[in-house]
């Protein structure tokens, strides 16, 4: 019912804008699925065969309405790197895992927690992913030949400065050529694609004026098969499976991040919302269903969601027309893709890169100087030198360090007395001086989370309570602090305990349901007493000076509350006793 849900109201109207949306990224995905595919190390139908049918799932079965699926940049280092040491056939076994371990976040509610990354960690990800495509864009640029892949960046690039010499003028034409259409194409003709009026004047002049002399999918890869992907299933074996649960862990975790990321842009630019869990679980059935037919891991596609939004699109009808428009054009065209140079698909992943960088949030993030940009430097470098897997781990355990820190600072703990110039007498720390400071009672406001980053803070209050030998009344007020873990509860009672043991009466005022909630499991509630936590610090106060010990009173001078003036004086005390 939900999924009719998003039809509900559907008119001819709407109809024909899907038709022209879903035709408009039809077309821009092609050149991309074969980028996409070659860059990762397989064949570029197999791009194709990705985009047709992750694509149609997608849109039937994610949770956003505009979401375009398909094979998409952010996964081609990753990916390479599988092929690379596992083979082609075991990264559909990974790919399959992945869309079983996207279903279960899904079904498991997970997806509201991926929004919970830190920024400067995706930034920095997606920047050093975006890094590693242009560098290995770079030899079928210039027509290198000879250029082993490698997983790392520092070997590819060392195997680029090897290579210089076998430089093809040829390439480095046609590939300028490419790259100009991809930048005067939006400006001349904002309408039509770029990346296919790139690639279509590139190939015709390099079939017409350099026959030969340029590397293209076909000598490279061999004819593009026309015709329906054919499905063949996988040789899903114990062994394969132990094998591939990491890199389809890594997988999965990068695809969630990407497709709810887009999912996210498409409802700023829309005004709607999307489902992330739904999602979650309509990218899982796509990237189960995809290896079946060779195709390779997919995810939301951040620009084709944007063309597809720009173009007009009104419902997931115009993601299933995408893929039926590349599938058409697969069964009718594909052989003379064939044709097409490798330095023509180079200038359009570089542009996918460059798109990709986040550059300017890069470098705005990264000119603040703070903690943030440590993180977002350190998951970049990672990410360009080592691996994705190592990155996205040493940026989440660094930003967790620093949170940590920064949230153990925000724990303070202020002494206060009443401020009698003020109407209410709200209790403020600056009426604490040398001149006017109870010996007996100490009231404290604690502001912050009471966990264990701000254990530290927390004993180090402790110790200086337990350092007054006058102090016979403790008024703790709680009613800052929001949350308190079982580090922070252990410290708690510990400190009350031992003032207990010194015969120092402790009470409460204000404290929050949470805080409140575990200290009654822990027994930190029947430790201090029932009728010693109160709502409002006034009656707190009031039931401390009740259980003063009034002949420490007389003589006192600080006068640090309305009643000290009478238990000052002799007369006074002595009728109060009484």
């Amino acid at each position: 019912m939900k999924w009719i849900g998003r039809f509900s109201g559907y008119s001819a109207d709407a109809f024909r804008k899907d038709l022209v949306s879903g035709c408009i990224v039809g077309i821009v995905a092609i050149p991309l699925g074969m980028a996409f595919a070659i860059a990762s190390g397989v064949k570029p139908e197999f791009g194709l065969y990705t985009t047709i049918i992750a694509g149609i799932l997608i849109s039937l079965f994610g949770g956003s309405r505009f979401q375009i699926g398909g094979p998409t940049g952010a996964f081609i280092p990753i990916l390479l790197a599988i092929v690379m040491q596992y083979g082609y056939e075991n990264l559909l076994v990974a790919g399959f895992l992945a869309g079983v371990f996207l279903v279960l976040m899904g079904l498991l509610r997970l997806g509201s927690l991926i929004k919970f990354i830190p920024k400067p960690v995706t930034i920095g990800f997606t920047s050093g992913i975006a890094v590693i495509i242009f560098s290995g864009q770079i030899a079928n640029f210039l027509g290198l030949e000879g250029v082993e892949r490698h997983e790392y960046f520092f070997y590819n690039m060392k195997e680029i400065f090897l290579r210089i010499s076998s430089l093809n003028l040829y390439s480095v034409l046609i590939a300028g050529i490419c790259l100009a259409a991809l930048i005067l194409t939006p400006k001349v003709l904002p309408k039509v694609p770029g990346s296919l009026v790139g690639i279509i004047v590139s190939t015709l002049i390099a079939a017409w004026l350099f026959p030969g002399k340029v590397t293209t999918i076909g000598s490279a890869y061999g004819l593009i098969p026309g015709g329906l992907p054919s499905f063949a299933p996988l040789d899903l074996t114990w062994d394969r499976i132990l094998m591939m649960v990491q890199p389809a862990l890594i997988i999965a975790m990068l695809g969630s991040i990407e497709s709810l990321l887009s999912a996210v842009v498409a409802d700023e630019m829309t005004g709607t919302r999307h489902n992330s869990n739904r999602e979650l679980i309509g990218q899982g059935v796509a990237n189960m269903a995809a290896p079946l037919f060779g195709g390779i891991p997919a995810t939301g596609a951040i620009a084709r969601t944007a063309t597809n939004i720009k173009n007009g699109a009104v419902s997931p009808l115009s993601g299933v027309i995408h893929g039926v428009v590349v599938l058409m054009i697969v069964v009718l065209f594909a052989p003379y893709a064939s044709a097409i140079p490798l330095a023509s698909m180079a200038p359009i992943l570089m542009v996918v890169a460059w798109n990709m960088s986040e550059y300017k949030t890069f470098a705005h993030m990264f000119k603040t100087r703070t903690g943030d940009s440590l993180i977002l430097l350190v998951t970049f470098l990672l990410t360009v030198f080592t691996t994705l897997t190592v990155a996205v781990q040493a940026g989440l355990a660094l930003a967790v360090i620093l949170f940590i820190k920064r949230m153990s600072g925000t724990l303070v703990v202020d002494k206060v007395l009443p401020d009698h110039s003020s109407s209410k007498e709200k209790v403020q720390a600056h009426m604490v001086t040398e001149d006017r400071d109870c010996p007996q009672i100490g009231i404290y406001t604690v502001e912050g989370a009471l966990f264990f980053g701000a254990s530290h803070a927390f004993e180090s209050f402790g110790h200086k309570l337990l350092a007054d030998p006058d102090l016979q009344v403790v008024l703790l007020r709680m009613g800052s602090v929001p949350f308190m873990d079982t580090t922070g509860e252990a410290n708690f009672t510990s400190l009350i305990q031992r003032l207990m043991q010194r015969g120092v009466i402790v009470t409460v005022s204000g404290i929050r349901p949470q805080p409140k909630d575990l200290l009654v499991k822990t027994g930190g509630y029947s430790l201090i007493g029932e009728d010693r936590f109160f709502d409002h610090t006034g009656e707190a106060l009031n039931y401390a000076l009740d259980n003063l010990q009034f002949n420490k009173c007389l003589g006192c001078k600080q006068f640090a509350f309305r009643e000290c003036t009478g238990l000052s004086s002799s007369g006074n005390l002595h009728q109060h006793i009484s």
